[in-house]
């Protein structure tokens, strides 16, 4: 599908920075795009990355409070009168926290962000009103720690556990007409993570457990651009783990 030249784009969430910005750029070379993020700076910036073939346009919007994700969205698209044909959920919220300093605030700003406003997203972009049938294709970022555990990360893997589950119920719901699928990353250093990784023993003790070393967002990116082709077509449903060998290195 080559969305360019007509009113059908694809809606990129968390496009300010890394697998977010990677894919609007990547993407911009075959579509036109809505790139969303809570920084006007930042996404301008992206905007800039993009190229100069595609309509880009900017929804802005912060994910961590979620009461307002569904009305923004319906005002985006009747104000610019577009439609979405794929959705690629991007927007993501990480963080360090101990179980025995989780708070109801810090697990629920996580959950609206990685999961919460996916599913109202995904809910408004099914509804004629607003976007009629033109929705194909769903893709959701999430992290290879949706199947695994990590000291302090319980609340954000939950987020992405939670995002999974959503997937594969919306897969079956939605099938034959709308493909939705998952993509699990590894280790990656961007800006969401840099805080995490700002630890140069833990960055070498990281990147020895990677067999092909850690990944970029455009490692990402490319995958992305897989499912929206239709090579993939016969897909849905599924967690695709993205991560260099993470996962399988028993050695490591």
């Amino acid at each position: 599908m080559d969305s360019c030249g007509n009113k059908k784009y694809v809606l990129i969430t968390g496009a300010s920075s890394g697998v977010g910005r990677a894919t609007s750029v990547v993407l911009s070379e075959h579509y036109n795009i809505v790139i969303h993020g809570r920084d006007i700076e930042k996404l301008e910036k992206t905007k800039s990355l993009c190229s100069k073939l595609a309509d880009v346009k900017i929804w802005q919007l912060d994910f961590s409070v979620a009461d307002e994700v569904e009305e923004s969205l319906k005002t985006f698209l009747n104000t610019n009168e577009i439609m979405i044909a794929s959705y690629i959920h991007s927007a993501g919220m990480t963080g360090m926290i101990p179980l025995k300093t989780i708070t109801i605030d810090k697990i629920q700003k996580i959950l609206n962000t990685n999961f919460i406003s996916a599913a109202l997203i995904t809910k408004t972009l099914l509804q004629k009103k607003y976007n009629g049938t033109e929705l194909e294709n769903i893709i959701y970022i999430s992290s290879n720690i949706s199947n695994c555990g990590g000291k302090a990360f319980a609340a954000y893997a939950a987020s992405k556990g939670a995002l999974d589950s959503f997937m594969r119920c919306a897969a079956v719901e939605l099938a034959p007409r709308i493909r939705v699928n998952s993509i699990l990353p590894g280790g990656m250093l961007t800006e969401m993570t840099k805080e995490i990784f700002d630890d140069e023993e833990l960055i070498k003790r990281m990147e020895s457990a990677y067999p092909m070393g850690m990944g970029k967002p455009e490692d990402i990116a490319g995958v992305v651009k897989f499912f929206l082709s239709e090579e993939s077509k016969w897909i849905t449903g599924q967690q695709i783990t993205v991560d260099g060998g993470r996962s399988i290195n028993v050695s490591g």
